[in-house]
């Protein structure tokens, strides 16, 4: 996209996520099973927090992983450009909690630098980059935001099965003198960028824009900024895990990860 439809699609999904800012709050609450199952096992495990340390977490929506943070004992700095999600993310600190808010675009270079008045010892985008409509700035920044040795972990939607094309499929078989059903999912682009418009949680007032990427641009990205990789997990449901709606996401599809969470860092040179 060009810098002026980036723009128009920043501005339409920043009227988005205020509008469903309420309504987001209210229904994900502190988490739900992406967040509980796929999400937050691995983050853990690829950021691995320690008390005192400086995370910066980014777009943080109501705060949630924030607040997970900071509850294991780090100083976290987290922002959104939803004043919205910011203000009810607020409401749920404690004031013992150290955790930092701010307003903030993340397709704003130059502000996003305001909040580095000290290097981080890591950074966090939780199901939100393909939220955004142009990350270039956030990988931009980054570098200049880290300490030497510094990661930045990211969950997304996994781009090849869970995109704004792909659709849930339940098929029925004889296979060998047996009746058997097969749940697969179906997906009709992957590597052409483009943006559609979808809903995060089932009835949420507006729909937002979704931007789909391939995963090369996300580690190409990341790796023309002096990041490399070096820890990934494809996340999907266990076999006997929770399945609320027979074509949701759930057990029926264990085979299929909905949810990658990435780890890069910044090598630390001598």
């Amino acid at each position: 996209m060009t810098r002026e439809q980036d723009q128009r699609a920043n501005n339409e999904t920043h009227t988005a996520w205020d509008a469903n800012a309420s309504f987001w709050d209210a229904t994900m609450g502190e988490g739900n099973d992406f967040v509980n199952l796929l999400q937050w096992p691995a983050i853990l495990r690829l950021l691995d927090p320690q008390p005192g340390q400086r995370i910066l977490d980014i777009a943080t929506g109501n705060g949630l992983i924030a607040r997970r943070l900071a509850d294991l004992g780090a100083q976290v700095t987290a922002f959104d450009f939803s004043a919205e999600l910011i203000e009810l993310a607020g409401r749920r600190v404690e004031s013992r909690i150290p955790i930092t808010y701010h307003v903030v675009d993340a397709t704003d270079e130059t502000a996003l630098l305001t909040l580095a008045d000290q290097r981080f010892d890591s950074a966090l985008c939780n199901m939100a980059l393909f939220d955004i409509a142009d990350i270039q700035p956030i990988f931009h920044a980054l570098p200049k935001m880290l300490k030497p040795g510094g990661c930045f972990v990211f969950s997304i939607c996994h781009p090849a099965f869970n995109n704004s094309s792909s659709m849930h499929v339940v098929e029925e078989g004889d296979n060998e003198g047996k009746i058997q059903t097969t749940y697969s999912v179906k997906v009709s682009r992957y590597m052409s960028h483009y943006s559609a418009h979808g809903v995060a949680l089932r009835d949420q007032p507006v729909a937002q824009l979704y931007f789909e990427r391939p995963l090369q641009y996300y580690f190409n990205l990341g790796f023309s900024n002096g990041f490399v990789l070096d820890g990934f997990e494809e996340r999907a449901f266990p076999p006997d895990g929770p399945q609320k709606n027979p074509l949701g996401w759930g057990r029926n599809f264990s085979e299929i990860p909905p949810v990658l969470v990435a780890r890069l860092r910044l090598p630390v040179v001598p």
